[in-house]
C-alpha cells in the first residue's frame, strides 16, 4: 500500500502510516530498529532496495531523506516536504517513508526525522555516497547509535578513509570494511591452524580499494609488519599473501566467487569467497550496534609501505 501526501508536515506522515498499518493489518510491534538513509534521487532507488532486502532479516521503519534543490532561484529557498508512505507488501518487513524535502527543509532534516523515530528504538544512520565530514556530529548522525558510511562510493576514496579516520567516533562504521568480513574470517583461521610467526604481509587488489587499504592496516595494527600494497586489474581484493619462516600463507581470489587457500604443509583448499550484495553487507551491519573497536583500531592504523596506486 502506498500513500502520497504533498506540502505536508511528520505529524501527517505519522498518521499516515497508522492509517496504513490498520488498512493492511500490519502491527508495529515487530520492527526492531529505525533505519534513516540520507541519499539523492540518483541512488535513492538502489539504496533502498538494499534496505527492503535487508528488512527481511531486520524488520525496521525506514526513512529515506531525499533533499531537493529546485532550480528556480525563486523556489530555491522555499521549504516543503513532500512524503510516499509505504507499508505492508510495498515496504518489504517493515514500513518505508520517503521523504523529498525541497528548499531550506533540507538544512533541517533532522526536526522532520525525529518525530518519525520509532519509540525506544536503536536508530541506524546510512548515507550510501556522499557523507559529512563528521556522522557523529550531523545533526541526523547525532540521532543514531550506528553511522554507516562508504569510501569505496566516493571520488577518493582512500582520503575518504583519512577523514574518517581523523572524525572517528564510537558507532561509526564504513561498508568498505564490513566487504572484509569473510576475508578477515579466513584469514584468522588460516593463522590459527598454521601457528606460524608473520614476517610479512601483502595485499593485491585493483588501485585505491578502500577495502584492500583497511585490510593492510588491520595486518599492520596486529601482526606489527610492514605491508606491501600490490595493485592488480581486480575486481576488488585478489589476493593476501602472508610471509612465514616456513612459505607463504595465501588466498587467492582472482575473480568469480570462490577463492584458493594455500597453507605451507597442508593440501589447498577452495573457499566461498563471493562479493557480497550491499543488501547482505547492511543486513550484516545491523546485527551488532556497538562499537567495533577492531574497526576503529585499524582506520587509526598510520599506512606506510607502497601505495596502492604504484604497482610493484
Amino acid at each position: 500500500m502506498k500513500i502520497d501526501l504533498t506540502d505536508t508536515t511528520s505529524s501527517k506522515i505519522n498518521k499516515a502510516i497508522i492509517e496504513g498499518r490498520r488498512a493492511v493489518g500490519t502491527p508495529a510491534v515487530g520492527m526492531v530498529l529505525t533505519l534513516v538513509i540520507v541519499t539523492d534521487e540518483e541512488n535513492a532507488y538502489d539504496s533502498l532496495k538494499a534496505a527492503t532486502d535487508a528488512s527481511r532479516e531486520h524488520p525496521s521503519r525506514t526513512l529515506v531523506v531525499i533533499k531537493r534543490h529546485d532550480r528556480s532561484p525563486r523556489r530555491r529557498h522555499e521549504a516543503r516536504l513532500d512524503a510516499e508512505v509505504r507499508v505492508g507488501s510495498d515496504a518489504g518487513s517493515g514500513e518505508t517513508v520517503l521523504l523529498r524535502m525541497h528548499g531550506e527543509l533540507g538544512a533541517r532534516a533532522d526536526s522532520v526525522v525525529l518525530p518519525l523515530l520509532l519509540p525506544d528504538a536503536p536508530v541506524v544512520v546510512w548515507w550510501p555516497v556522499d557523507a559529512p565530514e563528521v556522522p557523529s556530529t550531523d545533526p541526523l548522525g547525532s540521532l543514531a547509535q550506528r553511522r554507516i558510511t562508504d569510501a569505496y562510493a566516493v571520488e577518493d576514496p582512500l582520503a575518504a578513509l583519512d577523514v574518517r579516520a581523523a572524525s572517528y567516533a564510537p558507532g561509526d562504521t564504513d561498508l568498505a570494511w564490513t566487504r572484509l568480513t569473510p576475508w578477515r574470517s579466513m584469514l584468522a583461521a588460516a593463522l590459527d591452524q598454521a601457528r606460524a610467526t608473520i614476517v610479512s604481509a601483502a595485499v593485491e587488489s585493483e588501485p585505491d580499494n578502500p577495502s584492500a587499504e583497511l585490510l593492510a592496516r588491520w595486518f599492520e595494527d596486529r601482526l606489527r609488519v610492514p605491508v606491501e600494497r600490490v595493485a592488480t586489474d581486480g575486481p576488488v581484493v585478489t589476493a593476501v599473501r602472508l610471509g612465514t619462516p616456513d612459505g607463504e600463507i595465501r588466498i587467492d581470489r582472482p575473480e568469480g566467487p570462490v577463492g584458493r587457500l594455500s597453507i605451507p604443509g597442508q593440501p589447498s583448499r577452495v573457499l566461498a569467497l563471493k562479493v557480497r550484495t550491499t543488501a547482505e553487507l547492511i543486513a550484516e551491519e545491523l546485527r551488532r550496534l556497538d562499537p567495533d573497536e577492531v574497526y576503529a583500531s585499524a582506520l587509526r592504523r598510520a599506512a606506510y609501505g607502497l601505495s596502492m596506486g604504484n604497482p610493484t
